[in-house]
């Protein structure tokens, strides 16, 4: 109960600002409906019980099972049956990620389960290449370097409007149900690396490569599929006019996520217990604490969903629209940015990256320091999308010169940060971005007359790249640091040195 209780208290510690910060414009310069307010708020409350519910049960459940299944699979001297267990777990895990139902559900002209199977096929296939990786020692800069290369190179050909949606479900794939388990999993797989002196990086990365492969999917999608040119329908805005008609849209909508993350569930559980009954054998306490974890898990996405989806998606889009409908639109971008800087805290993944962090360096990259960072990232893209929004300009302006700064930065910086740097892009674009800020930018882009697939699609594909360049600058001042004190000679030297020149005085 402790522990719950201080889950809670870090989670009302994130959501909080955003909160105050919607109130402030509420009162000031995008008066909103009391109805859409009331969801809101309702909103903020489900996140805070179930962003609490869920990082504990990530910690019972999500994170044991996928460290022990990773574990496993590194005992077994068949690679055929280890990349085949990999490729079916990147299936699974994606299929059941919520936020890429929520991204296939708002991508016009394209059935949401065409773009869901494509996006899992490419992380089933991009867990089997960082599987290898680990296993042989390959280089993951090199490895990104060959594959944003590829990427750019496709894009070409790739009609325009699969263009944002592609790189968006690059980092929406990695959400709250596959970070947990992918990142564990890397830890089990590390054990079967040649490499051992990377300081730790093995640990990371497989979250990085996880998110290079939706975004080659979906251009091979649209080579070759034939979008139907359907339209965008706008998040419609619910009349409230009682605190029944308040509760009743979140009563309706509650067995729908249940349901929903049951069935994201289910495979994942179905998965351990083969691998319980056939290799782990583990003892009754500690199945019954993994099972305590996925309900905590079950009733925590629940509730976070709900929240989100029925709460902030409607103020999100109202806000949108209402500040690039103001004579000084331009206010999107500041106020953008101090939006962005709170929102990161809120997204559940990312607490599961520091801890985790902080766990495998040591203490050396501290959940303080990464929190910094992904805010100081997010705020800087969420301030570029909206200048997209506003302006029209290619995507392509922002993602060229920012994935040639960070993949250029890779080879300069101490390997862990780049495997962080590049997971931490991922866990970044989370349900927070897809179900606020996508629909923030959507708002603003139909107000303003843009094209929403070309201009406010893109903004979660921006939130996936800033990170990279600011976690590897984080690392870049740590080598630079490391090497001065390295250079300054221990106090004890100094002091025998100032002994033996005043004995020479004397």
């Amino acid at each position: 109960m402790q522990e719950l209780k201080a889950k809670i208290r870090e989670s009302l510690a994130a959501v909080l600002p955003v909160t105050a910060i919607v109130m402030l414009l509420c009162i000031t310069i995008t008066p909103m409906p009391t109805g859409t307010l009331m969801l809101f708020l309702m909103g903020a409350f489900l996140l805070i019980v179930g962003m609490g519910l869920f990082t504990l049960g990530a910690d019972m459940a999500m994170m044991p099972i996928g460290e022990k299944v990773g574990i496993q699979l590194t005992k077994s001297k068949r690679m055929g049956i280890i990349a085949l267990s990999c490729f079916i777990i990147g299936v699974i895990i994606t299929i059941a990620e919520p936020d890429l139902t929520v991204l296939a559900a708002q991508t016009p002209g394209v059935p949401d389960m065409i773009i869901i199977l494509s996006v899992a096929a490419g992380v089933g296939v991009f867990l089997v290449v960082a599987f290898f990786r680990n296993l042989f020692g390959w280089n993951l800069s090199r490895i990104l370097l060959i594959c944003y290369i590829l990427v750019f190179v496709l894009a070409i050909f790739v009609p325009e409007n699969f263009i944002a949606v592609a790189f968006d479900s690059g980092g929406v794939t990695t959400g709250p149900m596959t970070v947990p388990f992918i990142m564990a999993l890397g830890i089990g797989l590390s054990a079967v690396g040649r490499n051992k002196s990377t300081g730790g990086d093995e640990n990371f990365g497989l979250i990085a490569l996880c998110s290079i492969g939706p975004i080659l999917s979906v251009m091979i999608l649209g080579l070759v599929y034939q979008a139907d040119g359907g339209t965008y329908t706008a998040v419609s805005i619910p009349d409230i006019n009682s605190t029944r008609d308040l509760w009743m849209q979140f009563q309706d909508s509650f067995a729908g996520y249940a349901i929903e993350v049951a069935t994201a569930l289910l495979p994942i559980l179905a998965f351990f217990f083969v691998f319980q009954i056939a290799f782990l054998r583990l003892r009754r306490k500690q199945i019954l604490k993994i099972l305590v974890g996925v309900l905590y898990t079950f009733a925590g996405l629940t509730l976070f969903l709900t929240g989100v989806n029925v709460g902030f998606m409607p103020a999100g889009s109202f806000l949108g629209s209402e500040m690039a409908g103001l004579s000084f639109n331009w206010i999107l971008i500041p106020l953008g940015m101090v939006l962005g800087f709170f929102l990161v805290k809120a997204e559940p993944a990312v607490a599961v990256l520091n801890k985790q962090v902080e766990d495998i360096s040591g203490g050396v990259i501290s959940q303080k320091l990464m929190m910094t960072g992904l805010s100081i990232g997010m705020s800087i893209s969420v301030g570029l999308a909206m200048i997209r929004v506003l302006t029209g300009i290619s995507i392509f302006w922002f993602l060229v010169p920012g994935y040639a700064i960070a993949l250029g930065l890779s080879f300069v910086v101490p390997r862990i940060f780049t495997s962080i740097a590049f997971d931490s892009g991922g866990v970044a674009s989370g349900p927070m971005t897809a179900t606020f800020l996508l629909p923030f930018a959507m708002g603003a882009c139909e107000a303003v007359g843009g094209n929403i697939l070309t201009d406010a699609f893109g903004v979660v594909a921006m939130v996936a790249m800033t990170p990279l360049i600011i976690i590897q600058l984080i690392g870049l001042a740590y080598k630079f640091k490391t090497a001065a004190q390295r250079k300054k000679p221990p106090v004890a030297e100094i002091a025998d040195e100032e002994i033996l020149d005043l004995s020479k005085e004397d």
